[in-house]
């Protein structure tokens, strides 16, 4: 969004307001400014909101914004995608050499049945994660507008 303000000047309020509340952690990057909750208040699915405010001319900028989940979560994530994925293969290969050499592949078909079931359940559980943060990610954007107001 486009905001009638320097970019300096609301950098330096989210900056200023690191200090002057305990609810959220705030880190400044450059352009960057990444906003999450404090220590006590972080869940395991708690998001995080990052910010980018680019300069357009001296009195103008323009913000982006991207919620996400905790990068930790996130790696983690991956990494089980990543295990499922390769299990998947490993066990189609097994599958396929034990067809060809004409014995018995019953098991590492389901085996391969049971990482779809997987990849399933965690696609599923990273969708319940991303509603369960659906208040958090509006507590995030009222904070954000909040300190951008208090600059007007």
């Amino acid at each position: 969004m486009t905001l009638n303000q320097n970019n300096d000047v609301l950098l330096k309020a989210f900056e200023d307001t690191k200090t002057s509340q305990s609810n959220f952690i705030i880190t400044r990057l450059d352009q960057h400014v990444f906003i999450k909750f404090s220590k006590e208040k972080q869940h395991f699915w708690s998001p995080q909101l990052h910010l980018e405010i680019d300069e357009i001319d001296d009195n103008s900028s323009l913000l982006h914004g991207l919620f996400g989940p905790s990068p930790t979560v996130w790696t983690m994530f991956m990494f089980f995608h990543f295990i499922v994925a390769g299990l998947f293969i490993a066990f189609g290969i097994w599958a396929y050499t034990n067809w060809s050499l004409k014995q018995s592949y019953t098991i590492q078909l389901s085996l391969m049945l049971l990482m779809v079931v997987v990849w399933v359940t965690l696609y599923f559980a990273g969708h319940i994660g991303k509603a369960s943060s659906k208040n958090d990610m509006q507590i995030l954007n009222d904070f954000m507008y909040d300190v951008i107001k208090s600059q007007s």
